[in-house]
């Protein structure tokens, strides 16, 4: 018997058993209130940050709806990247596996032989999984059919606008039936989302999971300065001091990931690299290099922040601050997973300052190193000196307000008022060191 806090949902023995070996015992915020929704068919829109199991919210009651004697698509999940789809799609045959009767799920993604595809379509998989241009294709091919299929889940959406993929989705949502339940995952909603949405989503159920802090708890934010020194060469030796199980480093550009990839492997670490200029078969062989380890550090561009899940990430490096700050979080996001605790440090200069702040004001707490002989030097608080101005401006007005001008006035009474001054502002210093040196 099962024993987890999912029987509740009522779900089919070998789902509980899966829910059992995948460690799971109490639902996420998402899977809480998303489950019930797919359970009663009705459309949702679920936002939630990365890391927080959306991928189970809604694989776990679909495999509960399937009706295995029919053999017909009855639930269509679409995802941007390849690498997502075949994420999903591997946790789906996880649970699969352990149903008496055959449940079929198959991935169609681009960079796989179509014509394959299409010959082993004559039986139609009870799930589909795969990035919406192939399935698109699949369809169009009369090879895969949808008509009856009464749930589509389209994951990660913004990213799919940003990569030009929801015109597929359309195409894809308006060959299944009238009666669909649709499922919207995104971690922002854009605007140029919305006329989709609101086209084949009447009224649908809208679930924003507020992030309990902007970031994991467990993560520890680090902030290097760069000052003077050759940013890769500053790159180089933090990766050979933090020494970490494995470690993603974050470029803005695909050219600036060569660029750091190249010049790392000049330097002797084993590095690779996942970018969108990657072919198909690169990008598979070099998810597997990954997965065997045979990389300790891994350049990357923010498609494989949102589209990929690899695991064992313990560092996190910023080699430049994204332009979209929401990508911070989706960078740190890589560490610290499943309840294990990360690093993520940022190399700054000094115009990444508003940036910096902004993400102050987000929630996230900086810590300040510096690297010196190989050597992790805690530095003093980058604000030390704006906050030291600031007390001064305070005390200055606090001893303004309260050291008035008397109502008569005798000789000598500025003299008089400046050594008040000077006196309560000496206390309130004394004092503000004090509470300093407390806190």
């Amino acid at each position: 018997m099962a024993n987890h806090q999912f029987e509740k949902y009522g779900f089919q023995p070998f789902i509980n058993k899966g829910i059992e070996q995948l460690g799971f015992y109490e639902p996420t915020d998402i899977q809480t209130r998303m489950i019930p929704l797919v359970l009663k068919g009705e459309s949702a829109i679920g936002q939630s940050q990365t890391g927080t199991g959306k991928t189970h919210s809604y694989i776990l009651p679909i495999l509960h709806k399937i009706n295995p004697a029919k053999k017909e698509v009855q639930a269509v999940i679409t995802a941007p990247t390849r690498e997502l789809a075949n994420q999903i799609y591997q946790e789906i045959l996880k649970i699969t596996r352990l149903s008496d009767d055959e449940i079929t799920a198959r991935c169609y993604i681009g960079g796989t032989d179509k014509q394959r595809d299409i010959e082993k379509l004559k039986n139609q998989p009870h799930i589909v999984v795969g990035t919406p241009g192939r399935i698109n294709d699949l369809i169009k091919a009369q090879a895969l059919s949808v008509y009856k299929a009464s749930m589509l889940v389209i994951d990660e959406a913004d990213l799919m606008l940003d990569m030009g993929f929801i015109m597929d989705v359309d195409q894809i949502a308006s060959r299944m039936p009238e009666q669909l339940s649709i499922y919207v995952f995104s971690a922002t909603i854009p605007e140029k989302l919305k006329p989709f949405l609101k086209k084949y989503m009447e009224n649908p159920e809208f679930i924003h999971i507020q992030p309990k802090h902007i970031s994991a708890e467990n993560i520890h934010h680090v902030l290097v300065p760069k000052k003077s020194r050759e940013k890769i060469d500053l790159l180089a030796d933090m990766l050979q001091a933090y020494n970490p199980y494995l470690a993603v480093i974050f470029t803005n550009t695909k050219q600036k990931a060569d660029e750091v990839a190249d010049a790392l492997l000049e330097k002797g670490l084993k590095t690779g690299r996942i970018h969108g200029d990657l072919s198909p078969r690169d990008r598979k062989k070099m998810m597997k290099q990954i997965r065997d380890l045979d990389y300790q550090f891994i350049v990357a561009t923010d498609l494989a922040a949102r589209g990929i899940d690899i695991e064992g990430v313990s560092h996190v490096i910023n080699y430049e601050l994204p332009k979209d700050l929401d990508f911070y979080v989706h960078r740190a996001g890589r560490t610290a997973r499943a309840g294990s605790s990360g690093i993520c440090a940022t190399i700054y200069t000094p115009s990444d300052e508003d940036a910096l702040v902004r993400l102050e004001k987000l929630g996230i707490s900086f810590s300040h190193a510096d690297l010196r002989h190989g050597e992790w030097i805690e530095l003093v608080d980058r604000n030390q000196r704006k906050k030291r101005e600031k007390t001064a401006d305070e005390i200055d007005a606090k001893a303004k307000s309260i050291v008035r001008k008397p109502k008569k006035v005798k000789p000598g009474y500025k003299k008089k008022m400046q050594r008040e001054m000077t006196q309560f502002k000496k206390r309130e210093r004394r004092l503000e060191t004090k509470r300093n040196n407390k806190g």
